[in-house]
């Protein structure tokens, strides 16, 4: 099991309060190292449909990360980093209600 970071879950919270949505590719990269910092296990994840193309491209994020060898720990790190900057570049609301997320 994965020690889950008190800054780890506050940037995931953060992620939510975002003013502006990030470009696809950061999406993608958030999800990743979501995926990978909560040590979810790769391997037992189902493989996406031919036509589910958004699936593919979330499945290859997170393939992509573990193919590199990132670690839970490190990637908790990379997120925590991840949202920062991106608050910086889209704006940030502590008071914003977060959005419903869409499948």
């Amino acid at each position: 099991m994965v020690d889950i970071t008190p800054a780890f879950t506050k940037a995931q919270e953060e992620s939510k309060k975002l003013t502006s949505k990030p470009s696809n590719e950061e999406l993608l990269e958030l999800y990743g190292l979501f995926k990978v910092g909560n040590g979810e296990d790769f391997s037992k994840a189902e493989k996406p449909g031919m036509f589910d193309l958004k699936g593919k491209y979330k499945y290859q994020a997170w393939k992509d990360l573990v193919e590199e060898g990132v670690t839970p720990e490190a990637a908790q790190e990379r997120y925590v980093k991840k949202v920062e900057e991106l608050k910086n570049k889209y704006g940030f609301d502590a008071n914003k209600e977060p959005e419903a997320v869409k499948s």
